[in-house]
């Protein structure tokens, strides 16, 4: 197309140097963090994006809010800039070094809430071990279609579960099940189980996530296999972390992953119960950015998250 080779014709103009920092700026959105990124200073990215600017004769990154937003020239140079950037590091043999011992980067990684509660700590510690000088910037995951793909773009890694459909490149995290859960001494508990009579006439309590859109999530698939289509549906949340409260001194169950359920049961008095329903597993897992794929850092990040993940399933006895 004859706009493609006008892309490609103006991006022949443009110095090494400030390719990668074009490059990192239309991925990131972000003068901090494309200077992070590029180990510069929030004042030379500034300044490379003057002179990018001047170049295109474009703004490149308009003000949107607190953040940025591409220009349609932006969008259109993106694909151009990423192939360029890529096909230069293929030529020249090598990736940009990480030492993860000397290297001051800070990582951007967004979590689904459970998985924080899981992964934020170990990973923060096994980082300050091994690259002392790195760190890393967690925020919670956007369960919107929309905002996914945008938070794919901006941050090295995103963490939540298997079967919504979230883009990009995937690596199992850690495993889980789910478990139902009790106030302690519910009159509907013999023997610590519930039968399916008592999940069918209980008040339930459940959290809504937008990021599962018109698909029926694995409880639910179980649930209509036992005969159970049609749950009563006294609370509705929209964080999971927030379901063992409102179940705390109620006669509702919620399902909700075992990991999260052990935290929760001595604090708010609630009980795992039992329940003739088959084990409905859960998987967390990691995703990037196809462009981040070759990424040494985050090449580094993945394996570092994998040895936390080993230690994390390692960690799976069931409360007493």
């Amino acid at each position: 197309m004859p706009e493609t080779r006008a892309v490609k014709e103006r991006l022949r103009e443009v110095d090494a140097n400030l390719l990668l920092s074009l490059h990192a700026l239309l991925e990131e959105r972000n003068l901090t963090h494309a200077g992070e990124r590029m180990t510069m200073s929030q004042s030379a990215m500034s300044s490379a994006l003057t002179r990018l600017r001047r170049h295109f004769g474009d703004e490149l990154l308009v003000r949107s809010g607190r953040g940025f937003d591409l220009s349609p020239l932006a969008e259109r140079l993106r694909p151009a800039v990423a192939e360029a950037v890529e096909a230069a590091e293929a030529l020249l043999g090598t990736q940009r070094e990480f030492d993860a011992a000397s290297s001051t980067r800070r990582f951007g990684v967004s979590m689904s809430e459970y998985a924080m509660t899981v992964l934020a700590e170990p990973l923060i510690r096994l980082m300050g071990e091994q690259a002392p000088g790195c760190s890393v910037a967690l925020d919670t995951l956007d369960a919107h279609g929309a905002q996914l793909e945008t938070q794919l773009m901006r941050r090295d890694l995103i963490i939540g579960p298997l079967g919504y459909e979230f883009p990009g490149h995937t690596q199992p995290v850690f495993t889980d099940h789910l478990v139902c859960i009790v106030s302690r001494g519910h009159p509907r508990l013999t023997g610590g189980a519930l039968t399916l009579a008592d999940l069918a006439a209980m008040p339930h309590a459940v959290a809504a996530f937008t990021a599962a859109g018109e698909h029926k999530r694995p409880l639910e698939i179980e649930l209509e296999r036992q005969g159970i289509a049609d749950r009563t549906v006294l609370v509705q949340v929209t964080s999971l972390l927030t379901l063992p409260f409102a179940v705390g001194g109620t006669e509702m169950c919620a399902f909700v992953p075992s990991r999260l359920a052990r935290r929760c049961l001595g604090i708010l008095d609630l009980a795992i119960a039992e329940t003739p329903l088959a084990t409905v597993g859960i998987t967390e897992a990691a995703h990037w950015h196809p462009g981040r794929e070759k990424d040494p850092g985050v090449a580094w990040l993945r394996r570092l998250l994998h040895e936390v993940a080993v230690a994390v399933e390692d960690d799976v006895t069931e409360p007493a």
